[in-house]
């Protein structure tokens, strides 16, 4: 929402990071730079997410929603039920 405080935030500065999981002692920490969509961009990208979420349509009534992309730079993948540890680097 334009109205949250992570949107200017997000603006500002667009470098973040994300941790994606931890099911099975499994993670991905994901690095990288979040751009706002706008145009066949956003209606590409909203298909995709609506496709996997049909539920969240109803999120496009909200006033000032907007929908970022998180672009990787790096990840890491890390598997701690392993041993010895599996830890897997990837860049971008």
């Amino acid at each position: 929402m334009k109205g949250s405080r992570k949107y200017p935030n997000l603006i500002a500065r667009p470098a973040c990071s994300l941790v994606i999981g931890w099911s099975a002692e499994q993670t991905i920490q994901y690095e990288g730079r979040a751009d706002e969509l706008s145009g066949d961009e956003l209606r590409h990208y909203q298909h995709v997410y609506f496709e996997a979420w049909p539920e969240c349509r109803d999120h496009l009534r909200w006033p000032d929603i907007v929908h970022f992309v998180v672009r990787p730079r790096w990840l890491r993948f890390s598997d701690f039920a392993q041993s010895p540890t599996l830890i897997e680097e990837f860049n971008f």
